[in-house]
């Protein structure tokens, strides 16, 4: 079984790297480095079914389907991934530690089967890795102490689909 498995440390409050990774507004800003995905219907409650919603592209509908399934606020997020209508869910885990620095964010996703599913991670774990070390870090340097988009920023989210 194929997985992804990234780790950043940001010099930024735990509060500010879960607004960025968990608020449906500011994520189409960092997933802008790989398709624009926008976080339709998303809510950090277990239980809550959402959508990632990107441009498509030959081969996929450019929707992914997911449900919460274990949220502890600034700690961890947990849901599954469905890219494909029919696949088996895949699972997705954020984990956020506190630093000295700031913040170690954990991004690891599980459950790719197949010759199939290592081309997948292989694919989506490059896109991933661009996000958390381009996309993210951008947002969090335009986002004030408590998570909020400062008034003046010069970034532009990925235009919705």
């Amino acid at each position: 079984m194929s997985e992804i498995h990234i780790v950043r440390d940001y010099p930024h409050s735990p509060l500010k790297v879960w607004r960025a990774m968990t608020d449906p507004d500011l994520v189409p800003y960092w997933t802008s480095t790989g398709k624009g995905a926008h976080a339709v219907g998303f809510r950090p409650v277990a239980g809550n079914r959402f959508r990632f919603v990107a441009k498509p592209m030959p081969g996929w509908r450019g929707i992914v389907d997911c449900e919460v399934l274990e949220v502890r606020e600034r700690e961890l997020l947990r849901y599954t991934w469905v890219g494909a209508e029919g696949e088996p869910p895949s699972h997705v885990l954020y984990r956020l530690e506190p630093t000295p620095g700031g913040t170690r964010f954990t991004y690891h996703h599980t459950g790719f089967t197949g010759i199939g599913g290592f081309a997948m991670a292989k694919l989506l774990g490059s896109v991933r890795a661009r996000m958390l070390t381009a996309g993210v870090p951008a947002l969090l340097a335009q986002l004030d102490e408590t998570g909020a988009l400062r008034p003046d920023t010069t970034l532009r989210p990925a235009p919705p689909r």
